[in-house]
C-alpha cells in the first residue's frame, strides 16, 4: 500500500472541525479528509484559488449557488463575504458530504454571514435518476454516471439530478455560480440555458479539457466572454480553461 493509499484509507470516516481563513470571518466548518486529503493540513492553505475566487466575486448580498460543493468550502467562504443580506445554496449530490455541510450551516448562528441552504441533489441538462461513483480514493473525485454506463467503484448511490433552469423556480436567482462536477459540466451548463440568457450570473466552472471545447461553444452562445480564473491578473481565453471564468458579455468590470 502507497502513502497516499494509506493516507485515503486512514482518512475514511473522520470528521474534523476547522474555522476559514481571517479573510473569511473565521467561520467554522465541519470537513473529511475523505472528501481531499488537503484537509488535514491548515485551512490557511487548503484551496488558494478557490479563496481567491470568492473573495473576488462574492460581495456583500450576494446570491451564491454552489454547484458540486464536496464539504461547502466555497459555499461557507461566499456565505461570510455575502454577509447578512446574502444567501447561498450549497449542491451536493453525496448524501454523506450534504449532511457534513448541513452541519455546518448550523453552526452560523451568531456570525455575520447570510444563510447555507443544502440541496443533497445533483445537476444535470434534465430531471433523472442517476447514479453517483463514490471514489475509491477521495471523494473529490466522485463522479455522475448514467444508467447504462459502467462504474470502477463498487459503492453506487442512486441521486436524482435537476436542471439549473428547474431550480430557479425554487430559489433566488444566483449572481455568483461556481460549477465543480467532475467531467459533467456539459450537462450543467446545457440544463442551464434559461439561466445564462436571463439570469446572466457570473460563473467560475471546472473544465475538463475533453469539455474545453463544448462548454467554450455553449458559453459563447450565451454571450459571455471567457477567462483563465487561476491567473492574475485574469488573462481573456478563446477557450475554456480547466478554471474558467465566464463573465456575461454586457459587464463593464471585466477582470484584467
Amino acid at each position: 500500500m502507497g502513502l497516499r493509499e494509506l493516507a485515503s484509507h486512514l482518512s475514511r470516516g473522520v470528521v474534523l472541525r476547522r474555522r476559514l481563513p481571517r479573510q473569511f470571518g473565521r467561520l467554522p466548518i465541519y470537513v473529511t479528509p475523505e472528501a481531499a486529503l488537503r484537509y488535514w493540513f491548515a485551512m490557511s492553505r487548503v484551496d488558494p484559488v478557490l479563496y481567491g475566487m470568492a473573495e473576488e466575486l462574492v460581495h456583500p448580498g450576494a446570491k451564491v449557488w454552489d454547484i458540486g460543493a464536496n464539504v461547502g468550502l466555497f459555499s461557507f467562504c461566499a456565505a461570510a463575504r455575502a454577509g447578512p443580506s446574502g444567501f447561498v445554496l450549497s449542491i451536493e449530490p453525496d448524501a454523506w458530504l450534504a449532511h457534513l455541510i448541513q452541519r455546518s450551516s448550523r453552526g452560523l448562528d451568531g456570525y455575520p454571514s447570510s444563510r447555507v441552504e443544502v440541496l443533497c441533489a445533483a445537476v444535470s441538462d434534465s430531471s433523472q435518476v442517476l447514479k453517483l461513483e463514490i471514489a475509491r480514493g477521495t471523494r473529490a473525485s466522485n463522479r455522475l454516471l448514467a444508467p447504462s454506463q459502467a462504474a470502477d467503484s463498487l459503492v453506487l448511490q442512486p441521486t436524482v439530478a435537476l436542471s439549473l433552469d428547474m431550480l430557479l423556480e425554487y430559489f433566488s436567482p444566483p449572481s455568483v455560480v461556481k460549477i465543480d462536477v467532475e467531467r459533467h459540466e456539459i450537462s450543467v451548463l446545457k440544463g442551464a440555458t434559461r439561466m445564462l440568457q436571463e439570469v446572466r450570473p457570473t460563473i467560475w466552472c471546472e473544465v475538463s479539457p475533453e469539455n474545453s471545447t463544448e462548454a467554450t461553444t455553449l458559453f459563447k452562445a450565451a454571450g459571455y466572454e471567457l477567462y483563465g480564473a487561476q491567473t492574475r491578473p485574469h488573462p481573456r481565453a478563446d477557450r475554456a480553461w480547466f478554471h474558467t471564468l465566464a463573465i456575461p458579455i454586457e459587464s463593464r468590470n471585466h477582470p484584467t
